[in-house]
């Protein structure tokens, strides 16, 4: 197996809620209004740090789509999916664009909250 090089985003980051991988820019959100499966799903125009499921034909409540399930490239995390190809035109916008589940990502506010806080040995007081 190849090895993995992450990509690190500069500013506020929605991330992998398994492992904390950088997997979009909040600044990159098209809408927070798409719905998915699990729930809440948020279209963002790019995302990094993810590997590709086969494209697939989906009938979805828009209409049909050629899409690919979209893995975090880290810890294999299946996190939401990209749009190839709209079949209707007048959803021709989400063509090359990520859709992220919002049970499957936190944004970097959100990130603090899972962030090992216990005192290592190095912050204790000599005894």
């Amino acid at each position: 197996m190849g090895r993995i090089f992450v990509v690190e985003l500069e500013g506020e980051t929605y991330n992998c809620r398994s492992c904390q991988t950088h997997l979009a820019l909040t600044d990159d959100v098209v809408s927070k209004g798409f719905q998915c499966h699990t729930g809440k799903a948020y279209l963002f125009n790019k995302a990094v740090n993810v590997s590709f499921g086969p494209h697939e034909e989906k009938m979805m409540l828009t209409g049909k789509h050629t899409v690919a399930d979209i893995y975090c490239c880290f810890c294999g995390q299946l996190v939401g999916w990209k749009y190839e190809v709209a079949h209707e035109k007048s959803q021709k916008y989400k063509e090359g664009k990520f859709v992220l589940e919002r049970e499957k990502i936190v944004d970097s506010l959100d990130s603090a909250l899972y962030t090992d806080t216990r005192p290592s040995m190095s912050d204790t007081e000599d005894a």
